[in-house]
């Protein structure tokens, strides 16, 4: 017997409209199965589908699960705020005044509402430290990048499975065209400094070819875990502005704010398309 269940598509991280990174959110999802959901990803195409759930913790307002086309993710930072959206604009109502508690793969996410619009406070790291000598020369040939463009480089995995490469510019970020085939199983992101003065003060790239997205539009796990070891380390100050999606004719703008053991990754969430699914 087939279940119809309320369905919304979300654009993120883009204060115009269609220029950011949808999320396809279904609500209500709790009788589907895994089979389901997983199909049903691999049908939207998107770089994330996900499922709204009732919390199995009181701690949380609701669950998710969230899907790529190639497979389940712990954590994904655009989808965490796309379908909190989506959940608000249903009638969801939280329990404490000053933020909405997502329960996920990686435990609990905190998510405040604030003038950028949503943003969610980035989870612990699960792996830091450089990264190996022989991923580093791996990924810098299937950039096609001379040894001189790289100033560091770091694990960031807070879910995805995140490794990161720090180049000495934007447009070197913008530049790149990779060797999809080449980079495997990598989860890789990209990030470089814009001159002072610019709109934005980074450039993020984010290439997850192993689970059907060669290239995500614009992604808050990664541009969080960036956050985490870039203001940690001292290269980038307690707040700023990343840039992403350009290559791909997007205009994503990720907000990132630190306060005390914090980072906060916030953006604008407008829904695009409302209706139903069909299971």
């Amino acid at each position: 017997m087939s279940s119809v269940l309320r369905f919304s598509q979300v654009d993120v991280f883009a204060s115009k409209r269609h220029m950011g990174n949808p999320v396809a959110v279904v609500h209500e999802a709790d009788a589907l199965t895994t089979e389901e959901m997983a199909r049903f990803a691999r049908w939207t195409n998107l770089s994330e589908t996900t499922f709204l759930l009732l919390p199995s913790t009181p701690e949380a307002d609701y669950r998710l699960r969230i899907f790529t086309p190639g497979g389940e993710l712990p954590f994904a930072g655009h989808p965490t705020l796309g379908s909190c959206h989506a959940w608000l604009e249903a009638g969801g109502t939280a329990g404490q005044a000053d933020q909405i508690i997502q329960e996920c793969g990686v435990g609990l996410v905190r998510i405040c509402k604030n003038a950028q619009g949503l943003s969610f406070a980035a989870p612990d790291l699960l792996r830091t430290g450089p990264l190996e000598s022989e991923l580093v020369a791996d990924l810098m040939l299937a950039l096609g990048l001379p040894a001189d463009a790289l100033i560091d480089h770091q694990w960031v995995d807070n879910g995805p499975g995140w490794c990161a490469l720090l180049l000495d510019s934007a447009k070197r970020v913008l530049d790149v065209r990779p060797d999809f085939l080449a980079l495997g199983t990598s989860c890789l992101g990209l990030v470089g400094p814009y001159p002072s003065g610019s709109d934005s003060d980074f450039e993020v790239r984010a290439f997850v070819p192993d689970m059907g997205v060669p290239e995500d539009p614009v992604t808050g796990s990664l541009n969080a875990s960036i956050a985490q070891w870039l203001i940690g380390s001292g290269r980038a100050p307690a707040s700023y502005v990343a840039s992403q999606g350009c290559v791909l004719g997007r205009a994503g703008r990720i907000v990132i704010s630190s306060t005390h053991d914090d980072v906060w990754v916030g953006g604008a969430t407008n829904t695009s398309i409302r209706g139903e699914v069909v299971f």
